[in-house]
Parts: structure tokens; sequence; C-alpha cells
């Protein structure tokens, strides 16, 4: 098979399942990793599809308006985001229940369930949208009001929307972590957040170190025993003494894990 006809085979297959990790690709259509990421790349500079880490989906280009904010705020510490969305996704199990927020890193996240046919409540239409295209997970997008050009959905219907709702585990973002908790910004998103610990068994807060010492407008939780912080780098021993005393965890993933003073 040469390059053009694999290249056109790859396309075909992305267009009728909208999503494919890059092994697959490589078993259906033969050639070596480095042959399909660069099919892949050759599809990507034509507009018709999008990269990820570990494969492609076909990019809409309806949705490419509404998307472009949360897709620039998902570049930036990409490497970093990764690396902690890989180490989130190996907590969750198959077949169980997660809530997913609207966080970038919460989205890298989405990526990596594919295969694990779990369920999904979210209040992200970019993850939501994410699991329409490519199919076969069940997905519940709560109610509410979307909030700015990030497709959050927040408010009154939100929050109901998790009041019976019960889940293995909440996958959440933050803007800053202290010793006293997890912080973040938006009284809505707050509030959202709130019903989502409350409806989960465990919750996990994935966040790039940046975001250890901030505290913003309100907490959205103290440290508790069912909560694991997921990051890149330690805190301070302050921060990390504050996650031990309160039976929190605070995991580290594999590449970029270092200490802080």
């Amino acid at each position: 098979m040469t390059n053009p006809q694999r290249t056109h085979l790859i396309e075909e297959h992305l267009r009728a399942h909208k999503y494919a990790d890059l092994h697959s690709l490589a078993e259906l259509f033969g050639g070596s990793l480095s042959t399909v990421r660069r099919a892949l790349d050759l599809l990507e500079s034509r507009g018709i599809v999008r990269r990820h880490h570990g494969g492609a989906s076909l990019i809409d280009p309806d949705a490419l308006l509404h998307e472009h904010d949360f897709i620039t705020r998902t570049q930036h510490q990409a490497d970093q985001k990764f690396e902690i969305a890989r180490l989130v996704a190996d907590y969750v199990a198959p077949s169980s229940t997660i809530i997913l927020d609207g966080g970038t890193t919460t989205y890298a996240v989405a990526r990596l369930l594919v295969k694990k046919q779990v369920k999904i409540i979210t209040n992200s239409l970019p993850i939501a949208s994410f699991f329409a295209e490519i199919g076969g997970t069940e997905t519940i997008v709560t109610g509410g009001t979307i909030l700015g050009r990030l497709g959050v959905l927040v408010g009154p219907s939100c929050e109901k929307s998790f009041v019976n709702a019960r889940a293995d585990l909440a996958i959440l973002g933050a803007i800053g972590v202290t010793e006293g908790g997890v912080w973040n910004q938006h009284p809505l998103v707050i509030a959202a957040q709130r019903k989502m610990i409350a409806a989960a068994e465990r919750t996990i807060f994935a966040i790039d170190a940046s975001k250890f010492g901030r505290n913003t407008a309100s907490l959205t939780t103290p440290f508790n025993q069912n909560i694991n912080i997921i990051t890149d780098i330690l805190p301070t021993q302050t921060v990390a003494r504050a996650i031990a005393a309160a039976g929190a965890q605070i995991t580290l993933s594999r590449k970029w894990s270092g200490v802080t003073g």
C-alpha cells in the first residue's frame, strides 16, 4: 500500500468514526506509528482532522469558532496537562460513572476514556461534543446557562442535575490550591463543583503546579479524605502538610514530578 492510499483510507475511516487512536490505525492500515503520524499530520494540514496525543478526531467546521477560546487554553502547558490527564485516567475503572467539569485538563482526561466504556456526566459542552462525535459512550449533559464562550453550563438547572446523581468519581479543575483547600473564581462554577463533589464517592482535582499558592474569590472545598490532588510538581511544604493532615492525597505525574520550596 502506498502512503497516499493509506492516508486516503485513514481519512475515510475518520470521516466514518470521528475519532481513532494511532495504534488502531496502524493495525487497520499497516505501517509504523510514525507513518500513521505523518498521514495524520498531512490531514491536519488540510484542515480535515485535529491531532491529539495518541490519535486524531475529525474536525467539525461549524464548531471551530465556538471552540477557539477553549482550545487556546488547552495549549497552555499542554505536555504537563497530558501527563496529568494520563495519570488521572489510570484511576478510572471501566464501566464506572464519571463526572467531568469544564476544565481544560479534564477535557484531556475525557479523550483518554474512550475505550473504558464509562458513563459520563458533564456540564462541559466541549466534552459532550467530543463524546457525541466519537459515539459509544453514554453521556449525560446537565442543564444550565452557558458561561462565556468556554462552553461551561452553570446555574440552578446545572446544580439540580447533580442532586439525584451518583458517580464513582468526579474529576474537576481549579484556579488555586492553598493550605485552606481548593479554590475557584466564578461563584456559579463553585456552586456547580460543590454539587459534583457531593454526588461522587471520590473527587480528583487535576491541576498543574501553577495553581499552588493561589486563592481566589471563594473556597470550593476544604481538603478531606475523599480528595486526591493529581499534579506535576509538589506544592510547598505548608500546602503538602495541610493536604496530608486532612487525609487527602497528592499524586504526581511521573514525567514532571519534582519538589518546590
